[in-house]
């Protein structure tokens, strides 16, 4: 008797057990929400090669980055979103691919003004949120080649240009698509786009596979992928353990980053913070994102927009853009800072300038930037510290009066002065900690650096 109950019992309990795993399988199958906690789950027995463990150095000690957003949205100069924000459907947005022709597109200039604004590498969008690509696609005919007037693959003459004069460029890739008819069901957004209420979801994921595969193959060796979008869909079986193995075996030195907002997921190489430092949420996109051990990086843009905007006009002073670079690497991260090129190919002047300021005063006062990680002082309201080897730099950005009060530092300092002149900084030892006199003569607008030599 006890052990026909037994039995009962446990076909019972298979039953249930089936029966969930079916639902979880057709509800993933669909591209809906999964139970909490699979949605992440990624490349758990991924083992990062030598070469991506230097590719991680060489990142974070690179510190400065250049951010592109351009597409064919740079038509209606209304930034990247217009085709969400408009309400287009995918009818009335597939009327600007005709109309983008970049002829003044120049790859050398672009690159030559990174290199001279002292940016190490180049992130641009291969696809954005809209689903058009500006690269030779064999995977869709949806690309720059295909349907624009100007046919030639953006990402190819700017691969070979990068390695022409030493920049690494990585590609920015959206998981998000609001015009591929399997990205179904919907998310957060894209709802007026006018696609069929049905789709085959992993279809999809194979589709965007088959894409970064071309990323992957086609332009030589990469720094990495910038993923964006996962959140507009953070339940749904996403399937990256497999997507980033692709990406590691066809590019095992390339660093792979997703701007979910998250703490890193298993297979990732460096972890992202839109619009804010690590462990800030001014801009409301970080309320869930945990600081992880990876290579950090925070992106911003120079006004408002990251596409074209040509009525946004309100442009970041030189000031607040030094400032975020270096607070940035106070908070031991590299500073991604966009620009959204014109439709015609050219950069508008105001951001040319902007970068051409940066690289003066990088000239002058990078050995306190590249190469550095957070120092021993963590971030303050006056300013951040940042350290290589036995030299601390001491980045005072915000502090008006004649002595700075600080902690103890670790071991015998050797010698204090500002980086700018050379001259000694006289330093008082309270016991408890240090105190720097700061001559008003001696104070710098922008950012009064004094090192310390251990």
């Amino acid at each position: 008797m006890r052990s026909r109950r037994y039995l009962l019992v446990l076909s019972v309990v298979l039953l249930v057990i089936q029966a969930g795993a079916s639902r979880f399988f057709v509800q993933a199958q669909a591209g809906q929400a999964v139970p909490a906690g699979t949605a992440p789950a990624a490349g758990a027995s991924y083992t990062p090669t030598a070469g991506n463990l230097a590719a991680r150095q060489w990142f974070q000690d690179s510190k400065f980055g250049l951010f592109v957003h351009w597409g064919v949205y740079s038509v209606l100069g209304d930034g990247e979103w217009v085709m969400n924000n408009k309400k287009m459907t995918i009818a009335e947005y597939e009327k600007l691919p005709p109309e983008f022709n970049p002829t003044a597109f120049n790859a050398a200039e672009w690159v030559s003004m990174a290199k001279a604004a002292g940016m190490k590498y180049i992130t641009i969008t291969s696809k954005h949120h809209d689903g058009f690509a500006i690269f030779d696609s064999k995977t869709s005919d949806y690309d720059i080649v295909d349907r624009t007037p100007y046919k030639k693959d953006i990402l190819k003459m700017l691969a070979e240009e990068c390695r022409k004069q030493g920049v690494r460029l990585f590609f920015y890739h959206s998981h998000l698509d609001w015009h591929h008819p399997d990205y179904y069901p919907l998310g957060r957004t894209g709802h007026a786009s006018g696609r069929e209420a049905k789709g085959d979801w992993y279809r999809y994921l194979d589709y965007m596979d088959s894409q970064l595969r071309e990323l992957c193959s086609n332009y030589g060796e990469i720094g990495g992928i910038w993923f964006d979008g996962w959140w507009d869909k953070p339940n749904a079986d996403w399937r990256l353990d497999k997507t980033y193995k692709l990406i590691h075996d066809l590019q095992p030195k390339a660093l792979i980053g997703n701007n979910h907002h998250r703490k890193p997921f298993a297979g990732e190489d460096f972890q992202m913070f839109e619009k804010d430092l690590p462990g800030a949420n001014t801009a409301g996109f970080n309320a869930e994102s945990e600081i992880g051990s990876l290579p950090l990086e925070t992106c911003e843009t120079i006004n408002k927009s990251w596409g074209y905007s040509k009525s946004d006009k309100s442009f970041k002073s030189h000031k607040e853009l030094l400032h975020y670079l270096i607070r940035a690497a106070g908070h031991n991260a590299n500073f991604l800072l966009n620009i959204g090129p014109m439709p015609d190919g050219k950069i508008q002047p105001e951001f040319v300038q902007q970068l051409k300021s940066m690289g003066e005063w990088l000239n002058q006062n990078g050995d306190s930037i590249y190469g550095t990680r957070g120092g021993p002082v963590t971030p303050r309201p006056w300013g951040v510290t940042t350290q290589r080897g036995r030299k601390i730099y001491f980045h005072i950005l915000d502090w008006q009066d004649t002595l700075l009060p600080l902690p103890k530092m670790p071991g015998i300092i050797r010698s204090a002065k500002f980086l700018k002149t050379g001259r000694k900084v006289d330093i008082i030892d309270t016991g408890a900690g240090l105190v720097f006199n700061l001559p008003k003569e001696a104070l710098d607008p922008i950012d009064t650096i004094v090192v310390l030599e251990m």
